[in-house]
């Protein structure tokens, strides 16, 4: 009886060696001998297309090549692309707000779209109508023309309050104030003490209308500014500017040390004045010195 051999395991074929011999076909001598298995012929192919495939992305990702790849971009371009898309979504963005506008200024051309006739209504609080009932008198009339024409060229026409229009008052210096506003006293803005050579500054901006020396008040400095408003700095040692030089708000404009009997060494006073239309104003109000 002929015995059946048992057959090789699987992991018994892939250890079993094979031998491959390059020989000269002439004199029948060995050239070349490899001996393998096919575990070892399996893991070398393995291992040899695991760095083949190193080196290939190694040479993509360190190298120029990477650029030649389809739909691989330059950081530079990138951006570039990002921003131009930016612009086109802006530029259409606004060439839908455009095409609204003129359709929209279309059709109310063409009387498609009725004006808004709110702003085109006066407002009943402001129109003045006659009173049929209470006719006006000549003697009324005449009146009413000769207060027009004496307060035509009246400067002193003063409202209950001073509108400040919003207004930043820069402070013209720092110091204690040691004489207040008193109008009644002829008195017409603020003593204030400080310490001598202290630049004055500008309240707001303006024009310089007055600079000069007086016997009794040293160097004065005034300011026209908008809105009718007037600024007036007394007892001062020097000038910073001249008449018809431009200021800002806050730009120094003299320096204060005009001698006066209630002068010390250490310090001095110097005056600020204030006035809107030809009236005085208390600067307290609207400065904090």
């Amino acid at each position: 009886m002929k015995r059946n051999k048992p057959k090789p395991d699987f992991f018994s074929k892939k250890r079993s060696k094979y031998k491959l011999t390059f020989f000269n076909e002439s004199s029948l001598e060995d050239v070349w001998t490899i001996c393998f298995s096919r575990f070892g012929a399996i893991m070398t192919a393995i291992l040899l297309i695991v760095f083949i495939v190193i080196a290939i992305l190694s040479i993509i990702v360190g190298t120029p090549v990477r650029n030649l790849l389809p739909g691989y971009l330059k950081t530079e371009d990138r951006i570039e692309m990002v921003d131009k898309i930016l612009r086109v979504d802006s530029l259409a963005a606004e060439i839908q707000r455009r095409d609204i506008y003129i359709k929209n200024l279309s059709a109310i051309l063409t009387g498609e779209i009725k004006i808004d006739s709110i702003g085109q209504q006066a407002d009943s609080l402001l129109a003045t109508h006659g009173d049929t009932l209470l006719p006006e008198s000549q003697l009324a009339a005449d009146y009413v023309k000769q207060y027009e024409e004496e307060e035509k060229y009246n400067l002193n026409v003063f409202t209950p309050t001073t509108p400040i229009d919003g207004k930043l008052f820069y402070p013209p210096l720092q110091g204690q104030i040691i004489k207040k506003y008193n109008p009644e006293e002829g008195h017409y803005g603020v003593d204030i003490q400080c310490p001598r050579n202290t630049a004055v500054s500008a309240v707001l901006d303006g024009t310089i209308v007055l600079a000069g020396y007086t016997l009794n008040y040293g160097y004065i400095i005034a300011i026209q500014h908008n809105n009718n408003y007037l600024s007036i700095y007394k007892y001062n040692s020097g000038l910073l500017k001249n008449i018809g030089d431009k200021v800002l708000g806050g730009e120094k404009i003299a320096v204060t040390g005009w001698e006066k009997g209630k002068s010390s060494k250490q310090s001095c006073t110097a005056e600020f004045q204030l006035w809107h239309i030809g009236q005085s104003l208390d600067p307290e109000k609207y400065i904090t010195f």
